[in-house]
């Protein structure tokens, strides 16, 4: 295997290891149809690196497998993480946008899935209000404040910018 390839693996894995540890360690907020979901800061990833990707969604899917999802939360959850990602590579060189995709992705998806794989009573547009906020609040702020934080240091920690 060619170093190149063992470190995009590397990345990967450790962005899903923390993705996972960030949803678990605030699991009271990080499920249900009011959510804070810190670990969706990391979705901001993909603005510095495509390896960010694959570990966004395996993190994502590991979370709500351990979580203890229901199989449509699994799939679907993982999937709009996965969109949101790719969508932040996709806008990597408009800064302000790259956090967008996201928080639109898991507003639109995340709340059919509270809907009718969980039972949940509430409204969709109130499932909509209520995880997007949560999206506006971990990707937008803190995402933001981890890309700022970032940035300085892009090339060290993920190469040449192509």
């Amino acid at each position: 295997m060619k170093k190149k390839n063992v470190l995009s693996l590397v990345y990967s894995a450790a962005i899903a290891a923390v993705y996972v540890v960030l949803t678990m360690l605030f699991a009271p907020v990080s499920f249900g149809p009011i959510q804070f979901r810190l670990s969706e800061a990391l979705t901001i990833l993909p603005f510095f690196t495509p390896t960010a990707i694959p570990g966004l969604f395996v993190g994502c899917l590991l979370s709500n497998l351990m979580g203890g999802a229901v199989i449509w939360d699994v799939i679907f959850g993982s999937l709009a993480t996965l969109l949101g990602a790719v969508g932040t590579y996709l806008l990597r060189r408009h800064r302000h946008l790259a956090c967008l995709p996201p928080i639109i992705s898991n507003t639109l998806i995340i709340p059919w899935v509270l809907r009718y794989a969980y039972g949940e009573a509430s409204l969709i547009p109130y499932l909509m209000l209520t995880v997007g906020i949560g999206e506006i609040l971990a990707v937008g702020m803190v995402g933001n404040i981890l890309l700022t934080a970032l940035l300085p240091y892009r090339e060290t920690l993920f190469g040449k910018v192509k």
